[in-house]
């Protein structure tokens, strides 16, 4: 059925009334205006597109992109800032200081572009470069539906219940340092009502688990030495490379078949100094992740086991000095679920359908992670258009199809908006 969200057989149907309500909505003066916009304008969103991604942003060096995108919302007429964290946040319009909805997009990419000229558009029109899909494709959806709402003069001036968000320290290590600093005790997620999260292209899925995950870096130690004259010694990378084995064959082994899916990856191996020199250091970043938390726990505890034992090997073998290990847990991601009966995926179908959308529910690490976690209602959904190759410096992005995605977000925002108590009448 055209519409359906589908996870594992199980579909949640729209209802009929309130796809009628969606296609009203649609066709009302104001908001049929800021869909149009959209098409009308794809050159405009190409270009800010281009421009952003060439703001190279890491995880931990966000801020030149950071201030570019606050610098865009004030000249789209919001009021923005950039809180302690390095977050943006840009309201709509006059003030407004009551409950909202948080549509929010990750600054932050995994691989930085090395010039400006490595984000690139091809013949065919496909965006390339690092960052462009995950997350500039998110984060132009912002200032896309910023645009289009200044766009439509019946909206223009309406207080509307709604925050715009780039937030930090979503990839790798950052840890969600962002959403973690916006969902705190007295934080600005106590006016949200909502978080409709951008993260990457599409419109295929809807993130409404969160997938939990812990990091750990291992550190192995010893006196190291020269290859031939301190032969004996405990090797750290020898041992290291030992307790990766250890761990992996074991896992593979004694990972059950009855409990939900799990995976793990040694993502970083450092160490040395030359090919004939016995290192003092050698190091590993690790990534586990599960949809049951009982199995991250269990994987931990073997991650402990194989390097306990990797060590004792080592140093058994050894005639000279030992090596001796830490673990130490960098990250951590909390789990969390949001219930298939929540209003906002409700309306997710119910634009779905009016849109002939297909999207499946799907369980992921995204920045829903944290309001999840701690119960509030929030899902992840992609932007529109196609990608691929993310976290990679082969990534690109497709625009054809974005603007199916940008009216799905803008429809959806105005079903949550129409939720929040005191929500403007033109809403």
């Amino acid at each position: 059925m055209a519409g359906a969200l589908l996870s594992k057989g199980l579909s949640i149907k729209p209802e009929s009334a309130r796809v009628r309500e969606v296609a009203t909505l649609a066709s009302s003066d104001g908001v049929g205006e800021a869909l149009r916009w959209f098409t009308q304008q794809r050159k405009w969103i190409t270009e800010k597109h281009l421009e952003l991604c060439r703001i190279a942003a890491p995880t931990f060096q966000e801020q030149k992109r950071a201030e570019w995108i606050a610098a865009q919302f004030k000249e789209l007429g919001c009021q923005a800032k950039v809180d302690r964290a390095g977050n943006v946040i840009a309201l709509p319009g006059d003030s407004y200081d009551g409950p909202v909805i948080a549509l929010t997009a990750h600054l932050d990419t995994v691989i930085a572009p090395r010039n400006p000229e490595e984000i690139s558009v091809a013949p065919d029109g496909k965006i390339h470069g690092p960052g462009v899909s995950d997350n500039g494709a998110g984060l132009v959806a912002l200032l896309a539906i910023a645009q289009a709402l200044r766009s439509s003069v019946l909206l223009a001036d309406s207080p509307l219940p709604l925050a715009f968000i780039a937030n930090v320290g979503e990839e790798g290590e950052g840890n969600l340092s962002g959403m973690r600093f916006l969902c705190r005790a007295g934080g600005f997620a106590a006016r949200v009502h909502s978080f409709l999260i951008l993260d990457g292209p599409g419109t295929e899925y809807i993130t409404h688990r969160a997938l939990a995950s812990r990091r750990f870096e291992i550190s192995v130690t010893g006196p190291g030495g020269h290859s031939w004259s301190d032969y004996g010694v405990g090797n750290p990378v020898h041992a290291l490379a030992r307790a990766i084995a250890l761990f992996t064959e074991h896992q593979a082994a004694s990972a059950p078949t009855n409990q939900r899916r799990a995976s793990f990856n040694f993502g970083t191996i450092d160490g040395g100094t030359s090919i004939n020199s016995i290192p003092t250091l050698a190091r590993a970043k690790v990534d586990i992740r599960s949809e049951s938390t009982q199995r991250i726990e269990d994987m931990a505890t073997l991650l402990t086991a194989s390097v306990e034992r990797a060590m004792e090997t080592e140093n058994d073998r050894a005639v000279g000095g030992k090596v001796s290990a830490k673990i130490r847990e960098i990250g951590w991601r909390p789990g969390g679920e949001l219930p298939e009966t929540a209003p906002i995926l409700r309306h997710l179908s119910a634009v779905d359908a009016h849109l002939n959308i297909r999207a499946r529910l799907d369980c992921a690490s995204t920045d829903a992670n944290i309001p999840l976690s701690l119960g509030m209602p929030a899902v992840s959904i992609g932007a529109g258009g196609a990608g691929g190759g993310a976290h990679t410096p082969g990534e690109w992005f497709l625009p054809e199809g974005r603007e199916l995605g940008l009216q799905r977000i803008l429809l959806t925002l105005f079903l949550l908006m129409r939720d929040v108590d005191g929500a403007a009448g033109n809403v």
